[in-house]
């Protein structure tokens, strides 16, 4: 007799999924001898809030503008949804960029544009074939996810500094960017203001489930927002881990953020 044997298919492993935003040995110097970045190497996993702090001038800002190409950097690897950023065609890179919303230290608003003009003017920008009823909908639906629904047709110079901030966050949702880049979110807003915002980045992950980068000096929009963190010092990654982590860091300068 001859013995049946069961033939069962030989196990895989599951595929890990690439990381959202990958870094590799990014270098970026300015004028004859100002070395920024030395080297930055970092990941941000899909759905993550990745914090970065360091001094001023320590090179985070730096860093998000390579990303979407506002500056050029000397050398390294930026990838971002698995595509090598710095060496895709013009063409290319912008399908990669409207999947990225910026959210700048200022808002970045214009001034000669009411709030309901600077939102439907992005989106126009980028969705020419849309219906002026279809902008409407999208421009209100925008504003009254961070809020100011009511504040549609005002102008910038009507706007308190964290309701710009606001305005300017929902302008880059309205393109509903996989991604989203914070400089500095919280610089120059009262305390109350700066929970606030805090608390509507976190509000916007959950929601929409994007994935952040949130350069900051602020530690309780970092204590607040961060799935991780990382330090930046002297032009490389010095430190990284959970808030509560580096908060008992053995290394004072890292200590030195959360005292």
């Amino acid at each position: 007799m001859t013995q049946e044997h069961e033939i069962t298919a030989p196990k895989t492993k599951a595929k890990k999924a690439s990381p959202m935003i990958e870094i590799k040995d990014l270098r970026k110097t300015f004028g004859a001898n100002n070395e920024v970045l030395k080297g930055v190497n970092l990941t941000v996993n899909k759905g993550e809030d990745l914090v970065i702090l360091g001094r001023s001038g320590s090179g985070k800002s730096v860093t998000i503008k390579c990303i979407v190409g506002l500056i050029e950097p000397d050398h390294g690897e930026i990838k971002v949804f698995d595509e090598n950023v710095l060496h895709l065609s013009k063409e290319k890179l912008n399908e990669i960029r409207v999947r990225i919303g910026f959210l700048f230290q200022s808002g970045a608003l214009y001034d000669s544009m009411s709030v309901r003009e600077n939102l439907s003017f992005t989106l126009k920008k980028h969705q020419r074939d849309l219906h002026e009823s279809e902008i409407e909908n999208q421009v209100m639906e925008a504003l009254e996810s961070v809020g100011l629904g009511d504040a549609i047709d005002k102008m910038p110079s009507e706007l308190s500094g964290g309701m710009k901030k606001r305005i300017g966050l929902a302008r880059t949702l309205i393109l509903k960017p996989e991604i989203i880049l914070y400089d500095e979110p919280t610089t120059g807003l009262d305390t109350i203001t700066s929970r606030e915002i805090s608390e509507l980045i976190l509000d916007i992950k959950h929601k929409r489930k994007t994935t952040s980068i949130i350069i900051t000096h602020d530690m309780a929009c970092a204590k607040l927002t961060a799935d991780r963190i990382m330090v930046l010092k002297e032009g490389v990654i010095h430190a990284e881990g959970t808030y509560e982590e580096l908060e008992k860091s053995e290394d004072e300068w890292v200590r030195s953020f959360f005292e």
